[in-house]
């Protein structure tokens, strides 16, 4: 039986990767994250059917042990803008050393373990439709996608047998996930959910020889795609105001690049890990979300601010304090 180390596995992805991965029947599983109250919420089930470890990629100790007894590596751990953007330090001391320790291991005690390393397309930065080849827009205060462009280098050139797969925008349940705020409103996305990109790293396990030694773009193609102003319009009226969404707003800024991607459909092609849409990802998260009544109230003005259609609504409702109380000043 192959044997699968996939780090970061608490994560939104992470934990439909184990799904996934289970589902296959064909692997031992050793999943790796920090300890925290979420990541054992949502490994708790799971944790009589896999190896649970809980621990830091910058114990190099420790990622010797795992890396020199697995045939493959799922290589999802990592930190999330905004607190990627807020010190460079921060993305190059857990995720690039972080990667950093487990090639050594590679190199050192099992250098034909195949790697599958989790990028963004936010290494694109501000630029429209790219592809794989397209060279990088970035500007040094882009530490996150900095940091990934710095590590896919890294894999290239050190890593016998590896695919890189760039994520964008992910939907996922903002209640568990690392639901995106800091995007642009009238940016188009092309988003994949966390559903299909689990499936899809474990497909990739499948297909070593058409994907090895090569980069490639994971969307979700037309069925994900919509502006992210609709996006966010949605996820409000289901989920209702949340505490990240207001500091993203005020504090944070809209730096998460999004894009339409011109080949967008290569991947699938050969992974066929599409399922979802937009519509079935609103109707998931209604299934899961129970209760956020007050969150949903409050919710209500940015939604009409964000809905084009009822701007004038919502400047009418802003407006009629002041017009009755003009109204009875006159009487």
């Amino acid at each position: 039986m192959k044997k699968v180390l996939v780090t970061g596995a608490g994560g939104s992805i992470g934990i439909q990767v184990i799904k996934y991965l289970l589902s296959e029947g064909k692997y031992e599983i050793t999943a790796l994250d920090l300890r925290n109250k979420n990541s054992q919420k949502r490994l708790k089930k799971y944790r009589r059917r896999i190896n649970l470890i809980y621990a830091d990629m910058n114990d190099s100790v420790l990622m010797d042990a795992l890396v020199r007894d697995h045939d493959y590596i799922i290589h999802l751990a990592g930190i999330m803008p905004p607190i990627a953007d807020i010190k460079k330090n921060i993305s190059d001391y857990i995720d690039y050393k972080g990667t950093e320790n487990i090639i050594k291991a590679m190199n050192m005690y099992n250098p034909d373990a195949y790697f599958v390393y989790a990028s963004s397309t936010t290494i694109y930065g501000n630029v429209d439709n790219p592809n794989v080849n397209t060279k990088p827009n970035l500007t040094p205060l882009d530490y996150y996608s900095n940091t990934k462009l710095k590590i896919e280098k890294l894999i290239k050139e050190k890593v016998k047998n590896y695919v890189i797969i760039r994520l964008p925008f992910v939907l996922t349940n903002p209640k568990t996930g690392s639901f995106m705020y800091n995007v642009k409103l009238n940016s188009t996305v092309e988003a994949i959910t966390d559903n299909d990109a689990g499936y899809l790293f474990v497909n990739a396990l499948n297909h070593i020889n058409k994907l090895n030694k090569q980069t490639w773009n994971a969307t979700g193609g037309e069925a994900t795609t919509d502006t992210y102003r609709n996006i966010l319009s949605n996820v409000l009226k289901i989920y209702g105001l949340s505490f990240k969404y207001i500091l993203t707003s005020l504090f944070v800024d809209k730096n998460f690049y999004s894009h339409t991607y011109e080949d967008s459909n290569k991947l699938e092609n050969i992974l066929e890990f599409r399922s979802d849409s937009l519509s079935s990802y609103y109707m998931r998260l209604k299934r899961q979300i129970k209760g956020r009544k007050f969150a949903k109230i409050l919710a209500k003005p940015i939604i009409i601010f964000l809905n084009r259609k009822n701007r004038g609504k919502i400047i009418r409702i802003l407006k009629k304090p002041f017009t009755i109380f003009h109204r009875r000043k006159k009487k």
